[in-house]
C-alpha cells in the first residue's frame, strides 16, 4: 500500500456486501493501488442501512484493528467518517495478501484506539518487538507454574484497554482487585453458579471477568484477591455500565479455553485505583451514587440476618462505622461472607479503603457494598498513612459528625446518645413515612406470647442451600411428609423456626414487637425451636415453661423497625425487633457517666 497517515488513513470503499443472514457487512477498501478486505463493526451498520455509506465513498478511518486470517490481513472498522461520495472506482487496485501494518497472529488497535499510543513503524516486515505491549512480561514466572499447570502460555501481553471482541487471541496480565461470592440460580431454564472478578493492569485500566458453572467451581477457590495473574481465552462482549463499573468498555466471560497463570508480584500494578470522597462530603452526595471512601473502622456491629423479599433467602449483614480526617463518620453495610468475617477482619481500628459503595439516604446518609465492591485493609497508598496519623494523633478522641444518625439498618446498634425510648414510637409518629423508621432503645421483655397453636414457631424447609436456606414455610401432607413449594420437594421432617410476639417495656411505655428466629435464640439461651418441639412431644411442659419464664424481665438493647400497615381497613404500627444485644453493664455505666458529664 502507498504511504499514508496510519493514524487516520483515507480509503475508498469499492465494495459492500452483507455476510450471511446476520447484520454484518464486509467491505473492500482501496487506496488506489491496493485493496484489502474489511468488516464493519455492528455499531456502524446504520451508515449502510441509512444509505450514508455507499460504494465508491471516500472514508477516513478513525479507529480500526487488524486481524491476520490465513495469511491475509483483515481490517475491522470501529469508527470512520465519510469524507465524500465518488462516482467511480479510483485506479485499478490489486489485493494485498500480507500487509506490513500488522504482526502475524495478533490484533492491535490502530489510530488511537482507547487512547493507546499509535504503533511504531514495523522494522523487518512486522516484527513484534516494535510494540512495547507485545514484549514478554518481566514478571512472568513461565508457563505451567501457575494454577492451571498448562504450559506454553503466550507472552504477547497487551493492555486491558486494547481488548475488543474482534480479537482471536489475547493475553492480559493484571491484579485481581475484587472477587465476588459464589452465587447460584435455579429457574425454569436450569441451575448453575457464577462469580466475577475485577482485573487491574499497570495502565490503570480494569475489566470485569465472570465464570459460570463448571468454570466457576474450578476457579473460585484458586484465584486470590491482590495476586497477579496472566489471563488468556474467553469471550469478550460490550459491558453494561449499569452493572459493571470497571473502566474498560468490554467484559470477559471466561470458559473452558481460559488459561490463567500466577505471576510474581509487580509494584507497577497498583492494588486498586481509587477516587476517594471525604466522608464529610457525603451529606451533599446524591443517593444511589457510587463512591470510594477510606477511613478507620471505629466500630463493628453484631452480624444479623434479614430475609430477602424477592427470593425468601436469608442474608447476613453487618455494619461498620467508618471515620476519616474530615471528622465525620458513616455506616457501611457489608453483606454475605464479608459480613460474617467482619468482626475478625476489621478488629483493631484498621484503615480500610472501600471501592464502589452505593450511597443511601436511609437514616441520614449511609453506604452499602455491592457485589462489585472491593474492600482493601491497610492498602499500600499514601492516604493510608495520612488517615492513620490523623487517627493516632487526634481522631481516636475527636468528636466527629455522625452522618447516619437516623439508623442505618437492622444490624447496627446505634450509639448511646442516639438511643430513643419506647414512647418515641408513638410520640414521634414513627412508622408513618413512606420508608420504615428505625430506632434503638433499651427495654425489658415483660411478656412473651407463646401459646400459639402448634407452638411459637413455623415449619420451614430443611434444605439449607439455595433457594430455601431453611427459610421457606413448608406444608404438612396427608402421608406425614413436608412439602416445600419453593424447591418443589418433599421431606421427611421440617426445620422449625421461631416467630412470636413479645412486649418490650421501659420506664416510658410498652410496645408489642415481632420476634424472629435469630433474636429468639438469644432470648431462649440458644435452644432451637426443634428442641422445644421435642420437649412438648415428650411431655416436658415444665421445662418449656421455665425457659420462657427465664426470658422474662431480661434487658436488651433493641434495634427495631417500625412501619404502619393496613389491617382490616385500619392503620396499625408494626414493630419488628431485628437485633437484640444483651446489656454490657460496665460499658453501659461508662456511657451513662459520659452522657452526664456532657450535660454539665
Amino acid at each position: 500500500m502507498q504511504k499514508i497517515d496510519v493514524a487516520n488513513p483515507h480509503v475508498q470503499v469499492i465494495n459492500i456486501k452483507k455476510v450471511g443472514t446476520q447484520d454484518r457487512y464486509r467491505v473492500i477498501l482501496s487506496d488506489g493501488t491496493h485493496y484489502i478486505q474489511g468488516m464493519l463493526a455492528t455499531q456502524l451498520n446504520n451508515l449502510i442501512t441509512e444509505n450514508h455509506l455507499v460504494e465508491n465513498a471516500i472514508v477516513c478511518l478513525k479507529e480500526f484493528i487488524t486481524n491476520v486470517v490465513q495469511d491475509k490481513t483483515v481490517l475491522i472498522l470501529l469508527k470512520c467518517e465519510i469524507v465524500s461520495i465518488h462516482g467511480s472506482k479510483i485506479g485499478n487496485p490489486t489485493e494485498v495478501y500480507k500487509a506490513d501494518i500488522a504482526a502475524a497472529g495478533a490484533a492491535k488497535p490502530v489510530g488511537g484506539m482507547y487512547n493507546a499510543p499509535p504503533p511504531a513503524p514495523a522494522a523487518g516486515g512486522g516484527s513484534n518487538y516494535s510494540n512495547p505491549y507485545n514484549q514478554p512480561s518481566k514478571t512472568s514466572s513461565g508457563g505451567g507454574s501457575g494454577p492451571t499447570g498448562r504450559s506454553g502460555l503466550s507472552s504477547n501481553i497487551i493492555p486491558i484497554g486494547q481488548l475488543n471482541p474482534y480479537q482471536n487471541k489475547w493475553v492480559i496480565q493484571g491484579r485481581i482487585t475484587n472477587k465476588g461470592d459464589m452465587r447460584t440460580w435455579n429457574n425454569a431454564k436450569g441451575e448453575g453458579c457464577l462469580f466475577s472478578i475485577d482485573i487491574l493492569d499497570s495502565s490503570g485500566m480494569d475489566i470485569r471477568g465472570t465464570f459460570f458453572k463448571e468454570d466457576a467451581n474450578k476457579w473460585h477457590s484458586v484465584l486470590e484477591v491482590d495476586k497477579i495473574y496472566t489471563f488468556s481465552g474467553g469471550r469478550l462482549k460490550v459491558a453494561n455500565p449499569q452493572w459493571n463499573k470497571c473502566k474498560c468498555q468490554h467484559e470477559i466471560t471466561f470458559d473452558r479455553s481460559t488459561d490463567i497463570q500466577l505471576q510474581k508480584d509487580d509494584d507497577s500494578i497498583p492494588q486498586n485505583m481509587f477516587d476517594f470522597s471525604p466522608i464529610g462530603q457525603l451529606e451533599s452526595t446524591e443517593p444511589e451514587a457510587i463512591i470510594d471512601i477510606i477511613g478507620v473502622v471505629a466500630s463493628i456491629s453484631p452480624v444479623s440476618s434479614i430475609t430477602a423479599k424477592k427470593t425468601g433467602n436469608e442474608l447476613k449483614k453487618c455494619e461498620l462505622t467508618v471515620m476519616d480526617d474530615s471528622e465525620a463518620q458513616v455506616n457501611v453495610t457489608l453483606w454475605g461472607k464479608k459480613a460474617e468475617t467482619a468482626e475478625n477482619e476489621y478488629a483493631g481500628c484498621p484503615v480500610v479503603a472501600f471501592k464502589g459503595l452505593k450511597v443511601s439516604d436511609f437514616g441520614g446518609r449511609s453506604c452499602g457494598t455491592l457485589m462489585s465492591s472491593a474492600i482493601l485493609k491497610n492498602p499500600r497508598i499514601p492516604e493510608t498513612e495520612k488517615i492513620s496519623a490523623w487517627f493516632q494523633n487526634r481522631g481516636a478522641n475527636a468528636t466527629v459528625k455522625n452522618l447516619s444518625t437516623g439508623g442505618g439498618g437492622a444490624g447496627r446498634i446505634t450509639t448511646f446518645e442516639e438511643r430513643k425510648t419506647v414512647s418515641a414510637i408513638r410520640n414521634e409518629q414513627l412508622g408513618y413515612n413512606e420508608k420504615p423508621d428505625w430506632l434503638s432503645f433499651k427495654a425489658t421483655v415483660s411478656f412473651i406470647k407463646k401459646d400459639k397453636e402448634g407452638g411459637p414457631w413455623y415449619p420451614a424447609c430443611p434444605n439449607a442451600e439455595e433457594p430455601c436456606k431453611n427459610m421457606c414455610k413448608v406444608i404438612s401432607t396427608s402421608d406425614d411428609h413436608w412439602q416445600c413449594e419453593k424447591c418443589n420437594k418433599q421431606y421427611d421432617k421440617c426445620c422449625r423456626r421461631y416467630i412470636f410476639s413479645a412486649t418490650l417495656s421501659d420506664n416510658t411505655s410498652t410496645c408489642w414487637a415481632s420476634i424472629f428466629n435469630d433474636q429468639a435464640l438469644g432470648m431462649l439461651q440458644g435452644h432451637t425451636a426443634d428442641e422445644l418441639n421435642e420437649w412438648m412431644q415428650n411431655g416436658d411442659y415444665d421445662k418449656f415453661e421455665k425457659l420462657f419464664d427465664d426470658a422474662l424481665f431480661t434487658e436488651w438493647i433493641v434495634k427495631a423497625k417500625v412501619k404502619s400497615e393496613l389491617v382490616s381497613e385500619e392503620q396499625r404500627v408494626k414493630t419488628t425487633a431485628y437485633a437484640m444485644t444483651p446489656i454490657d453493664y460496665a460499658k453501659e455505666s461508662k456511657e451513662l457517666l459520659k452522657a452526664i458529664k456532657n450535660l454539665q
